[in-house]
């Protein structure tokens, strides 16, 4: 199967009606279209083959240096004591066969070489079992160390890396290769195995007669070759349908997960999402079995191309034996040699493609984190204090792959001890303009200041250590309630926890809690204490409302709570913001009456702003929207059927 043909089975597979494929589906992993490029070949597997070897090396290096020198000490010495026990069992069958003296000479004869050839194996085993556990030991490790090495380029990202075209797919595909990251290892020290266990076999054969080696490569060759190629099928395959896996992993999210369980249910969604799941399911079943077809040709190729050349092998054995060439005890050797050699190219083809095949995922586990890299948050050293003004200069914003700016020559300011309200229809930029003030994205021209300092050009974790943000979707960690509260930060104690809590309405919820502060939140999983919409809401705004922070950004905060809740919660903002700048995100209007001034923002520009008052009486955007908020005239009751 070719790169094109695979990226064909992944658009057909992806597919929506028409055999138009989905657009968020239609990605094309830089990797996969490199190998039009650069197809997968026996001379590429060849140059990378000791690549991989050295970058499971050097990840084991970094888990346990001694371990590695250990490893390879072991792997030397076993080469060496398999050519040393070879040597033996030529001096063994030359005392054995020898035609004078009697049995009982001959076998004592023999006993040195037998005891050499016995110590031989016996510490070639010993090694052996050094070798397995101290791969098993590390393997572990380097998936563990990959996969830290992820994480940590996946955190330290810009926000905005999210919004790149592929970038999921790619932290994906990492995420496999990190997975696999610890069969690097073992399949290398099995490939080094094969290669110690060659040189010394090969050695001994070339001494016997040089015309033996390169037959016995010319046998196994073939194997290599094909095995390669099925490599390559399997693996494009593989890539070819990661879009079709995601969408099976994410249709498995929503059939099985709690917060959409009655609208699936409400919803009669079930034989459809399994009939999505199944005909998906079969498109990748069908596409894997055209990938395991042409392996197995592949396969046979070579397999019958090796048998035929191996019985190249044994017959020059033969003629070398039969015109004397080769002594008898030579011959014996030689039969022992050529097998060692032959296991040991047969092993290090099949060692080798696999652990060209686990490079392969491994090549994306390197090409998230390069590409992570390349977002990796690189800003300004300054650190500031709580700001005493945040400001929007002239502000632009793109998200990437968009040509229309979600936001365009946007200009404002938040003052400490202000509470600014922003207000417009979806898809005006509220949103987008909160987190740029956050500096959880940086803006695409123009400037955010911080007291006049312009976020780029600020230690990043230290501003957002004054930043408190309670996004629309917030998270639901599965820890206690404190460190829901307290996001695991340092704190002098539960004082300040429980104010932050009360400040939120989220005090009530502690206080139902069966261990207070120390319950739980995590029942599906982990067998705590689940909470309502509104519970965890009060819990989000506690977090925010913890922090010391200079700025506060609330996005539509209140949306799943009660009215007696959201009283409470805009009652004590006024509180809050003596010694914060809040940025309030709401559609409710009649909330933003506590604010001391509104932006009304309309696709991306400021088109009001004002007070309240101002706005309910002056023509516009926000009146019309106000009004048909308190437009609630009910119809007349429909008075039943007799």
């Amino acid at each position: 199967m070719t790169a094109e043909a695979a990226d064909s089975t992944a658009d057909r597979a992806a597919g929506g009606t028409g055999g138009k494929p989905d657009e968020q589906l239609h990605f094309r992993s830089p990797t996969l279209a490199a190998f039009d490029k650069s197809p997968l070949t026996t001379r590429s597997m060849g140059r990378r083959l000791p690549q991989l070897v050295r970058k499971a090396l050097a990840l084991a290096w970094r888990v346990d240096r001694r371990a590695v020198v250990m490893l390879l000490t072991c792997q030397v010495l076993s080469g060496a004591f398999e050519a040393f026990g070879l040597l033996a069992t030529t001096r063994t069958i030359t005392a054995l066969i020898t035609p004078s003296g009697p049995v009982e000479d001959r076998l004592l004869g023999a006993l040195p070489s037998l005891a050499a050839l016995a110590g031989a194996a016996g510490v070639r085993a010993l090694l052996g079992i050094a070798v397995t556990s101290i791969s098993g030991r590390l393997s572990p490790r380097i998936s563990r160390e990959a996969e830290m090495r992820m994480l940590d380029a996946a955190i330290h990202t810009e926000l905005a890396a999210y919004d790149h075209p592929g970038f999921n797919d790619k932290r994906e595909a990492a995420d496999r290769g990190a997975n696999v990251a610890q069969d690097l290892l073992t399949e290398s020290q099995d490939l080094m195995a094969c290669l110690a266990s060659l040189v010394a076999a090969a050695g001994v054969v070339t001494l016997l007669h040089p015309l033996l080696l390169p037959l016995l490569v010319l046998a196994t060759l073939p194997q290599g070759v094909t095995s390669v190629k099925g490599a390559r099928v399997h693996y494009l395959t593989s890539r070819a349908l990661s879009a079709d896996r995601r969408v099976l992993s994410h249709l498995r999210w929503y059939a099985t997960d709690k917060s959409f369980a009655d609208q699936l249910r409400s919803g009669t969604m079930a034989a459809f999402l399994l009939g999505r799941y199944r005909a998906i399911g079969d498109r990748i079943d069908s596409a894997t079995d055209r990938a395991v077809h042409q392996g197995a040709r592949y396969a046979l190729l070579g397999a019958t191309a090796g048998g035929l050349a191996s019985g190249l092998v044994w017959v020059a054995l033969a003629l070398l034996l039969g015109s004397g060439r080769m002594s008898v005890a030579s011959a014996g050797t030689a039969v022992f040699a050529l097998r060692t050699v032959g296991a040991s190219l047969r092993g290090m083809v099949a060692y080798g493609t696999r652990l060209f095949r686990t490079g392969l995922y491994l090549d994306d586990w390197a090409e998230f984190i390069e590409e992570a890299g390349g977002h990796r948050i690189a800003r300004g050293s300054k650190v500031p204090g709580a700001p005493l003004s945040v400001r929007a200069e002239a502000l632009t914003y793109c998200y990437p792959g968009t040509d229309r700016p979600a936001l365009e020559k946007v200009s404002l300011e938040v003052r400490r001890g202000e509470v600014l309200a922003l207000v417009g229809e979806n898809g005006s930029g509220k949103t987008t303009l909160s987190k740029l003030l956050a500096g959880l994205y940086l803006p695409t021209d123009g400037a955010v200041t911080w007291d006049g300092l312009d976020t780029a050009d600020l230690e990043p974790h230290a501003m957002w250590k004054q930043t408190g943000v309670v996004p629309q979707d917030f998270a639901h960690w599965p820890m206690s309630a404190r460190e829901n509260i307290t996001l695991g930060q340092p704190h002098s104690g539960d004082d300040a926890v429980l104010r932050a809590a009360a400040y939120a309405g989220a005090d009530e919820v502690v206080g139902g809690l069966r261990s207070g502060l120390d319950t739980l939140l995590a029942r599906e999983w982990f067998g705590g204490v689940d909470l309502s919409g509104g519970q965890w809401q009060r819990i989000a705004i506690a977090r925010a409302f913890y922090r010391p922070a200079g700025l506060l950004v609330m996005d539509e905060p209140t949306s799943a709570l009660d009215a007696r809740a959201e009283h409470r919660i805009f009652t004590g903002l006024r509180k809050i913001a003596e010694d914060r700048a809040v940025v309030l995100v709401t559609h409710r209007l009649a909330n933003v009456a506590v604010a001391d001034r509104i932006v009304v923002l309309d696709h991306g520009r400021i088109i009001q702003q004002g007070t309240y008052g101002e706005l309910v009486r002056a023509p516009g955007l926000f009146r019309e929207l106000w009004q048909l908020q308190n437009d609630r005239a009910a119809a007349a009751p429909h008075s039943p059927a007799p």
